[in-house]
């Protein structure tokens, strides 16, 4: 299986791709964060979502956004197809799915999506970078691009805010938006952990070093509508802010 087609899967993971579809379409997680999303966003935020799995943040966001553009950037077939059901199901007119993961440099890799031993997908932990010794997981090519060159192809005026959870391929992500970033000054919520990053050899301390060097702060949740700067990499979700 290269892409996604739901007649090639096994039974148990066809049952397993319809409850993921369910959720996808008629429920909305993350709503806690809606009261910390609200004054960073405008109604015509211009957002990147990048790894839209299956489309909760999307949702969330061009909701706060209804004038604005959700660009989620899905590379993986099997997830692409539930974020686009869920888009379609909700009637989404903001949201962009572009069949393309990012990097650091446009072109092609493998992406390699963990199976459990019954069969189905652990979509939400789909990679770049190296399989884990004895990973079972299905592998598919998929094409990058970069946060620079599809800034410069798709026009952007701005750019308002990124969410970024990519499981360890974030600060790769990162380098290739270096001009989009600087000249828009986007906040930023992405997850960082340093044992997924070791999958690209690169590191929490580089990734923090970077947006550091970049003039971002980090800020990390105190509850659900208050966030609080951190002066040591941490891991985990967090918010980066321009000083």
């Amino acid at each position: 299986m290269t892409g996604f087609n739901f007649s090639d899967l096994p039974w148990r993971a066809k049952g397993s791709y319809i409850a993921h579809i369910f959720k996808a379409a008629f429920k909305q997680h993350h709503k806690w964060m809606k009261p910390i999303f609200t004054p960073m966003l405008d109604d015509e935020s211009v957002i990147f979502d990048i790894g839209g799995h299956s489309g909760q943040y999307a949702k969330l966001l061009a909701r706060l956004a209804k004038r604005g553009r959700v660009y989620s950037f899905e590379p993986s077939a099997y997830s692409r197809s539930i974020l686009n059901f869920a888009i379609k199901v909700n009637g989404f007119e903001n949201i962009d799915v572009i069949p393309q993961g990012l990097g650091d440099a446009p072109g092609t890799m493998t992406l390699s999506t963990p199976i459990k031993s019954y069969g189905t997908f652990k979509y939400g932990l789909a990679h770049l970078g190296e399989r884990a010794i004895n990973e079972a997981g299905h592998q598919e090519e998929v094409a990058l691009t970069t946060i620079d060159d599809f800034a410069t192809e798709a026009g952007l005026k701005r750019l308002d805010f990124i969410k970024m959870d990519v499981e360890g391929w974030e600060y790769r992500i990162l380098l290739g938006g270096t001009k989009t970033i600087q000249r828009y000054r986007p906040i930023m919520m992405i997850e960082l952990v340093g044992q997924q990053l070791s999958r690209a050899g690169d590191s929490l301390e580089e990734a923090w070093a970077l947006l550091q060097s970049w003039g971002y702060h980090q800020e990390v949740f105190i509850d659900a509508q208050t966030l609080s700067p951190s002066e040591t990499p941490l891991e985990g979700d967090s918010f980066w802010l321009p000083d």
